[in-house]
């Protein structure tokens, strides 16, 4: 395909490279991760192009790879009138995303119980496939908690009530309706508030990198310090957003058909934003998205009581406050100006982060000066970042960036490459102490199996679109 530079960091794939599309695709990325990039992104990239009531344009992230339908680091705006909603533009994971959690605690108070800190975070979060969680809920609780979120963890002491203003949404999609759910979904979501689950998600004890503090303005509104201990948290609804998204990926098979509508990948099925099986499955995937707050909540609740343990104080008097929480696999309904008019879009992202600037009433209160805090998940031996959002995102890109690295390797390959027990030993001989369910899971998530963050991060930061904050680097690390 014919791949035009707009700039050093934005690239643009026009109109004629393939029949059906109607909007360009646009990736960013340096020139070099763009080589780097496989095939299948600007396959699917302009696929995504080609689909009803898109705006603008359909975009890829620097950290963009082959996913199903939609590129992970995807992300589409879709008219609200005639557009679409797609499974494949938000993902099986719904609401996968991202928490950090700040501490008052140095990194000199709690290296020296590093490895009992890691060992009691692994007892007590549960992780792995199948791993259930210690709250028992019945089938009507459950449907309060698709309803209410984090307001439901709150109100149940898993929670403060200061925690809701700094999660995306306060931890609540409204419009969430049980009755769109099927009971299977139910069976398979109902045991796993509090859980990890497997691949890339991770419970990860990190520091602030000394000479990585960026933006000192937003680093003090955030609470970020030298040398500061902090928690991250990357998982999503777990095996009750696979149900939904493969329950309706059923449903839209036969919706396109009855709506005459075709698709250049059948895992691009999608509906009318508007039709009844549209809306069905928006009112479930917020069941799925709320739910996935409430799981990373219930885990937070889970670290402040390990901390505790360990350290014998109270999280408050440890300032464990919740730095904040996105998602990173959802679709939402936001007001965005396109062609000088502002409209209410429904808002794809898949691997991709909101990214408000600042002013924008989305934004907590206490950062709307700074932007919106967007939490960048890197592999388990080099770090991750704390950014935050800018006035360009909301004028070029609908107000996201990227979420992670981004895979570069498949997970056999990267078990071909390296033994669990030998990657190991290698991280808690670079200070990484790792917990993890299984070695051959362990060597999945390999450093050397994704992109360097920092060129990821710093491809957004130079073209504007995100602001870094400070680097992080791991001392702890959970896997499921």
């Amino acid at each position: 395909m014919e791949v035009k530079k707009i700039s050093d960091y934005i690239w643009e794939i026009p109109t004629t490279e393939k029949e059906g599309m109607l909007v360009p695709a646009r990736i960013y990325a340096t020139e070099k991760l763009l080589r780097e990039m496989d095939a299948g992104v600007f396959e699917q990239v302009t696929n995504v192009a080609c689909l009803p009531g898109i705006q603008k344009y359909a975009y890829c992230m620097p950290d963009g790879h082959w996913g199903y339908g939609f590129p992970i680091g995807g992300v589409a705006a879709f008219s609200k009138e005639d557009g679409v909603i797609s499974p494949g533009g938000i993902g099986f994971d719904i609401n996968c995303g991202m928490r950090l959690i700040r501490t008052d605690l140095t990194v000199s108070e709690v290296a020296p119980r590093i490895r009992e800190l890691v060992n009691l975070l692994f007892e007590i979060v549960p992780a792995g496939v199948g791993s259930k969680g210690f709250v028992k809920l019945s089938v009507e609780e459950f449907k309060r908690v698709m309803v209410c979120g984090v307001d439901w963890c709150i109100e149940k002491g898993y929670g403060w009530e200061e925690d809701r203003e700094r999660i995306e949404e306060n931890g609540c999609i409204p419009g969430a309706d049980p009755s769109k759910i099927s009971e299977k979904a139910i069976s398979r979501g109902i045991a796993q508030l509090g859980t990890l689950g497997s691949g890339n998600h991770y419970l990860e004890i990190q520091i602030a990198t000394p000479d990585k503090i960026f933006y000192k303005v937003a680093a003090k509104a955030l609470g970020i310090f030298e040398n500061q201990v902090l928690v991250m948290v990357h998982c999503g609804s777990r095996g009750f957003g696979h149900q939904v998204a493969t329950d309706y990926l059923r449903v839209f098979d036969a919706a396109m058909r009855k709506y005459g509508i075709t698709v250049r990948d059948r895992e691009l099925v999608c509906a009318p934003f508007n039709s009844p099986e549209g809306q069905d499955y928006f009112k479930a995937m917020k069941c799925a998205a709320n739910a996935a707050f409430a799981n990373r909540q219930v885990i937070v609740h889970r670290i402040r009581q390990g901390f505790s343990r360990i350290f014998g104080r109270e999280p408050e008097d440890m300032g464990m406050h919740i730095i904040y929480d996105v998602a990173h696999n959802v679709a939402k309904l936001e007001m965005h100006e396109v062609d000088g008019v502002e409209k209410e879009l429904v808002v794809h992202r898949k691997g991709s982060t909101r990214c408000f600037g600042p002013g924008r009433r989305e934004v907590p209160e206490i950062y709307r000066n700074i932007g919106q805090p967007v939490i960048v998940g890197g592999s388990m031996e080099t770090g991750s970042y704390l950014l935050v959002g800018t006035e360009k995102a909301m004028k070029e890109t609908f107000g996201s960036t990227m979420h992670g690295s981004g895979r570069t390797m498949s997970r056999t390959k990267a078990k071909h490459e390296v033994r669990g027990t030998e990657l190991k030993k290698k991280m808690e001989e670079a200070g990484i102490i790792v917990k993890a369910v299984s070695n051959s899971g362990l060597a999945e998530e390999a450093g050397f199996a994704y992109k360097n963050i920092s060129e990821v991060v710093e491809t957004m930061e130079m073209a504007g679109i995100s602001r870094k904050v400070v680097e992080l680097k791991p001392v702890g690390n959970i896997k499921g």
